[in-house]
């Protein structure tokens, strides 16, 4: 189990952090890997527990420094990445690594790692479906929600370079498939 990593990733509003938190509570050996951004905190955000918040310009200093195993920038000025500081954290607790993160994070993610990771891609039965879910949310503008699902329609293009395809059109189907995919890869 050493050294092992699972990849969540999903176009905004699959579901990726419900069903991630869920298999969290199931699996103790997992860990969530805090990713770093360059955005400003949504919501409750705390800086240390859903990200490790940076401006622009430290971001940018970090990568020059090669402190990140991925990052991306995922919009324009706003960067999220994975730190090597956070792997050494976790597996120095002989823990598995759990990442929520980006679609192209993902593709990177699973590159890097190999077979050591297990990537499992979260899509909405629709974009009509993510729009909705996003606006329920009420965290973002509707700009930016029209941003989010435009950006969506491409990354559903990135599914076939995951192990896994879950679609969450009914969460507690979603949260067995993804109980059962993690059961057996940690076996």
């Amino acid at each position: 189990m050493q050294n092992k990593v699972i990849i969540f990733s999903a176009p905004s509003g699959s579901g990726k952090s419900t069903i991630v938190n869920h298999i969290l509570e199931k699996f103790p050996q997992l860990e969530f890997s805090i990713s770093a951004t360059s955005r400003a905190p949504r919501g409750n955000e705390v800086n240390g527990r859903e990200y490790y918040f940076f401006t622009e310009e430290e971001f940018r200093k970090m990568i020059e420094e090669d402190r990140f195993v991925e990052y991306e920038e995922v919009y324009s000025g706003s960067f999220y990445g994975t730190l090597k500081s956070e792997l050494d954290r976790i597996w120095g607790k002989g823990h598995v690594i759990i990442f929520d993160v980006d679609v192209k994070g993902g593709v990177n993610l699973k590159r890097f790692f190999g077979d050591r990771a297990l990537s499992v891609f979260i899509q909405a039965p629709s974009v009509e479906c993510l729009r909705e879910r996003l606006l329920s949310r009420g965290t973002d503008t509707p700009e930016a929600i029209e941003k989010r699902v435009a950006k969506a329609a491409e990354e559903m293009t990135y599914a076939d370079r995951f192990d896994h395809v879950l679609v969450n059109d009914d969460l507690d189907t979603a949260y067995a498939e993804a109980e059962k995919t993690v059961a057996c890869f940690l076996s």
